[in-house]
């Protein structure tokens, strides 16, 4: 068990071995949420949204539409940019 100190501006540090585990590192985001009397920390993905969307195994056909869609436009403005 790892025991931390609040600092007064309520401040902790995540042991080192636990950061290693989960890939804390400067600058990455974790959720905080209080449950009872415990403090959950959990970290963020880097790319939510690519999180996200990989929690599906295949693309839906609304997401390919969207995509293809998106493919198109950008075509299309190259084409206007180009002359």
């Amino acid at each position: 068990m790892n025991i931390v100190t609040a600092s007064s501006r309520g401040q902790i540090v995540i042991p080192k071995e636990i950061r290693n585990r989960l890939n804390i590192v400067a600058g990455k985001k974790l959720s905080i949420k209080a449950e009872g009397d415990h403090v959950l920390l959990t970290p963020l993905p880097d790319d939510p949204v690519e999180a996200f969307c990989g929690i599906f195994k295949e693309q839906s056909s609304l997401t390919r539409a969207l995509t293809e869609h998106r493919e198109k436009d950008k075509h299309r403005e190259e084409k206007k940019i180009a002359g």
